[in-house]
């Protein structure tokens, strides 16, 4: 409809406008109020998203690297083994027993290069001992 047709049909009174009602009227009287939202009792939770990357060597030697929001924080910090072993604990059974695993196989690679070395002390000794009688 044009402004024009609009203006004609307000004005016009051979146009038939129907009958406002006094519900009309009172809805209109009246400023509307908008509905309020129902608040929900849940409260949101925030997800934080932190990434730890923890790695090993045969060796035994640990480090860690952190990101946060795609943002590497830590990188290549140096950690104990027996804090590897305590934080797999209590994260979860499942982790725990693969890295304890992996720590077994260091801690017995570790022993048997001990083994080794001290086989080598005992014969150093042992030439030691004929070079000085």
């Amino acid at each position: 409809m044009t402004e024009e047709q609009t203006n004609t049909e307000q004005t016009d009174p051979q146009v038939e406008q129907p009958e406002a009602t006094a519900d009309d009227e009172a809805a209109e009287a009246a400023p509307k109020k908008p509905r309020a939202r129902k608040q929900s009792t849940a409260k949101k939770t925030r997800t934080i998203e932190l990434t730890l990357t923890v790695t090993g060597t045969a060796d035994g030697e640990w480090q860690a690297d952190l990101m946060h929001a795609g943002k590497r924080v830590v990188q290549s910090l140096p950690v104990a083994a027996a804090a590897v072993s305590k934080a797999a604990a209590e994260l979860h059974q499942d982790i725990s027993s693969t890295i304890e695993s992996v720590l077994s196989a260091a801690r017995e690679q570790h022993e048997a290069k001990l083994a080794e070395l001290e086989a080598e002390v005992e014969r150093v000794r042992k030439a030691l001992a004929e070079l000085e009688s």
